[in-house]
């Protein structure tokens, strides 16, 4: 089980990563790496999947599918929240958001950062 994984289910969030990585032919890797950059997206200005997409790498169309899968803007919109409303999760989303300005700043970009903390190299 991944950190992400972890979180969400304190968090309340019935997400499973395993069951969306197997259905969107992908790394639970990386799945878990797509539902975090959506829900950390959500709340950025501009486009989600494409904001997504530019931190991850994950092409828009996958993570468009994913985010269907997620329930829409409704469903990122309480992924979103439920990360901010749990400390564990609120230091994850400021480790990957980077920079105050949105800009990571602080690092390396949400993939090669979400890889840390998933086991990826």
């Amino acid at each position: 089980m991944s950190l992400l994984d972890s979180l969400l289910g304190m968090a309340g969030q019935n997400i499973d990563v395993a069951g969306i990585a197997e259905k969107f032919g992908l790394d639970p890797d990386v799945a878990a790496q797509a539902v975090a950059a959506l829900g950390i997206a959500h709340a950025q200005p501009g486009d989600t999947v494409e904001t997504a997409a530019g931190q991850t790498g994950i092409d828009t169309g996958t993570l468009s599918q994913i985010a269907g899968e997620l329930g829409g803007s409704e469903g990122l919109g309480q992924l979103n929240q439920a990360m901010q409303n749990h400390p564990q999760a609120a230091g994850l989303m400021s480790m990957l958001g980077g920079g105050e300005d949105g800009d990571n700043a602080g690092g390396g970009g949400l993939l090669g950062l979400a890889k840390g903390f998933f086991g990826s190299e």
